[in-house]
């Protein structure tokens, strides 16, 4: 029997895949140029706080963008033995908190209302809450705070909860309702057939799906908050009822030959949303992009 003699042909290299535009080995070095003297406009002055609080009023005289020569931590222990500033701390976490819990719940309901249903002046509301973001709290400061001085809020944490939370809900419902608009109504008429009421599909279905939308809002609404200062400013009168933004600012007046002791002071006012934020920030840039998109 004769054999038979296979030739193997050899295989084929697969053709070169071209790229489209330029390659992303190939990136203009002036991108990274720009990218780092920007994050050095951002971090450089809360890099000159936080290390002026660890040095001398004497190095800080000398040369004032120096580092230190020695640590002084004793700034920073004296604010931290301040009850004062543990006081002014609490206010300004109950007001945050405060506000975040008003601003999410109160926007997830309007958002479901304008996104959800058809009812005559839906687009007026919506647009009505649009505009909103064209008035900011400086141009009605002054009618706020009479309308404040008339309801007793004066001197009180719930004097600045409530203006901020009704601030804060026009950007919190631009936000929320892209994504409850994109959630499918065939996922509505499922959870009907199976028995669900509308507050059922609401709290089971709308809320969950919500979450990213619902974590955005809630921290900008917190740490707009957190810095909030004209408006403590005008309804604040006392100093163990301040957040610490007036805190700072009395601080500040009152130790205002002691240098350092403020910027220790003030570090340590900033620091705690420095932290929040860039726990959450993919979740705020995720939650963006989802609003966007729908």
């Amino acid at each position: 029997m004769a054999a038979i003699a296979v030739q193997a042909t050899p295989a084929q290299a697969p053709p070169p895949v071209r790229r489209r535009g330029k390659s992303l080995d190939r990136v203009n070095p002036l991108v990274y140029v720009v990218a780092w003297l920007l994050v050095g406009v951002c971090i450089g002055p809360v890099a000159f706080i936080v290390l002026g609080g660890l040095r001398t009023n004497a190095q800080i005289t000398a040369d004032p963008s120096g580092f230190p020569s020695t640590w002084e931590f004793g700034n920073y222990a004296d604010v931290l033995g301040s009850s004062l500033f543990w006081q002014q701390a609490a206010n300004s976490a109950i007001a945050g908190i405060a506000t975040t819990a008003g601003v999410v719940v109160l926007g997830v309901m309007a958002s479901f209302v304008l996104a959800r249903y058809d009812f005559n002046g839906r687009g007026a509301m919506y647009s009505l809450f649009a505009a909103g973001l064209m008035f900011p709290m400086t141009v009605a400061i002054t009618p706020l705070y009479l309308m404040i001085k008339n309801l007793g809020l004066m001197n009180s944490l719930a004097g600045i909860v409530l203006p901020q939370i009704a601030f804060a809900l026009p950007t919190t419902i631009i936000i929320l309702v892209p994504f409850l608009r994109a959630i499918p109504k065939e996922l509505e008429e499922a959870a009907s057939i199976d028995g669900a009421s509308r507050l059922g599909f609401f709290f089971r279905m709308v809320v969950p799906l919500s979450v990213p939308g619902v974590v955005t809002v809630g921290i900008l609404a917190f740490v707009a908050s957190w810095n909030s200062y004209m408006l403590p400013l005008f309804v604040l009168n006392d100093e163990v009822m301040y957040t610490l933004p007036l805190g700072v600012q009395s601080f500040a007046s009152q130790y205002s030959v002691d240098t350092a002791r403020v910027l220790a002071f003030t570090s340590l006012s900033m620091i705690p949303a420095l932290i929040f934020f860039s726990m959450f920030e993919r979740r705020i840039v995720g939650g963006l992009t989802g609003a966007v998109k729908g």
